[in-house]
């Protein structure tokens, strides 16, 4: 029945040049639908899957992804380059073989390209900037640390790299610009904020931190991304909270999504509705209600961003952390982002086990886009 219910509601979407407005709680701002609709409709449509490194860089599971991609819906794949333990997966980076941050787990990356490419497949590189375990104890001056100069560490023990620290950026973009030269299509920066799981009054910086300097300090990094990248005409995305995309400040992590947007092409919210609390948006239990929590972090985002909503590429959840997420739960997050104007999506599993029965062409075109092809 809500299935049913959903379905015909996002049939009856209005077209691009209907003259409907829609505000938002959060903002309280008039913002043009139809304008939104039109620049989302004019844009590529990702409809993707995140993949590891050794699910991507592995010949055997690579052609076997492929396969089930080959009878879905997935157009695109997003692939961890490097991760949150400061390892750089492809080789070639002159820093990260100095450093010792290289780990060969995609040891031929031309190879893994041409067989996306081939299947006709959008390929992402995922880079985790400024969270990191190998640089900050190869070189410390590059770390976030304490006042008495000792490493600031998290309540779980990670370390972080310098968020205002030149040196840091040039490292993480001489990685994103590889990935540009062997063909990427787009450069997505994750962990692009700075720390908050621990005593974060105890970070220190190499330039004077507050609210102000960390939000434009995250946009600098991405104009300067821009410049270096700019030579090889590659696409420019940053992960976020999900939470961003509803609250009125930068969360104390520097992510303001409306300055975020403006610096990127796209904007990835993550999501996930088993990481909101108990109570958000009113809900005792967001992860039991997939839909619910999409449809209202959506549009909190839209009368944020006005037209720059059309930058945004949520990051659904496609595991299972405290309650069953099945086809059922997959797909009512992709119809509240339709219902929500937007076409593009990215799921995330961190096993790459997805629900392929959600993403059938015909399970697409039952739930989702009766106009799909």
């Amino acid at each position: 029945m809500l299935h049913t219910a959903l379905f015909l509601l996002l049939a009856s979407l209005p077209p691009a040049s209907a003259g409907v407005h829609a505000a938002t709680e959060t903002a309280k701002v008039q913002v043009s639908t139809a304008a939104i609709r039109e620049l989302v409709l004019a844009d590529r449509r990702v409809r993707g899957i995140h993949l590891t490194c050794w699910g991507a860089g592995s010949p055997k599971l690579r052609r076997e992804l492929i396969k089930k991609i080959s009878n879905s819906v997935i157009n695109t794949v997003v692939i961890a380059l490097k991760e949150t333990d400061g390892k750089v997966y492809i080789p070639g980076v002159e820093k990260a073989h100095k450093f010792g941050s290289y780990q060969a787990a995609i040891t031929d990356p031309a190879a893994m390209l041409k067989d996306f490419k081939d299947a006709g497949i959008y390929t992402v590189a995922r880079i985790v900037v400024f969270k990191d375990k190998v640089i900050p104890k190869a070189r410390p001056d590059m770390a976030v640390r304490t006042p008495s100069g000792d490493l600031w560490r998290s309540r779980n023990g990670a370390t972080w790299v310098d968020p205002y620290s030149k040196e840091v950026w040039d490292y993480n973009l001489d990685l994103a610009v590889l990935a540009a030269k062997l063909g990427f299509d787009e450069i997505q920066f994750d962990y692009i904020r700075y720390p908050s799981e621990g005593n974060t009054s105890l970070c220190r910086y190499s330039k004077p931190h507050n609210k102000q300097t960390a939000t434009r300090n995250l946009k600098d990094f991405l104009d300067y991304s821009r410049k270096r990248l700019a030579p090889y005409k590659v696409k420019i995305s940053a992960d976020v909270f999900g939470l961003t995309t509803s609250v009125k400040d930068d969360m104390g992590i520097g992510q303001d999504i409306a300055t975020l947007a403006a610096g990127a092409d796209y904007v990835y919210p993550m999501m996930y509705p088993s990481h909101y609390n108990p109570g958000e948006y009113n809900l005792k239990n967001p992860n039991a209600s997939p839909f619910k929590v999409i449809n209202r972090g959506l549009k909190d985002a839209m009368g944020k961003l006005g037209n720059d909503f059309a930058r945004i590429r949520p990051y659904l959840q496609d595991f299972s952390l405290g309650w069953h997420y099945g086809p059922s739960e997959v797909r009512a997050q992709i119809m509240a982002a339709r219902l929500n104007h937007l076409e593009s999506w990215v799921l995330w599993n961190a096993a790459n086990k997805y629900t392929w029965a959600a993403l059938t062409p015909q399970s697409y075109r039952a739930f989702v886009d009766p106009e799909y092809k």
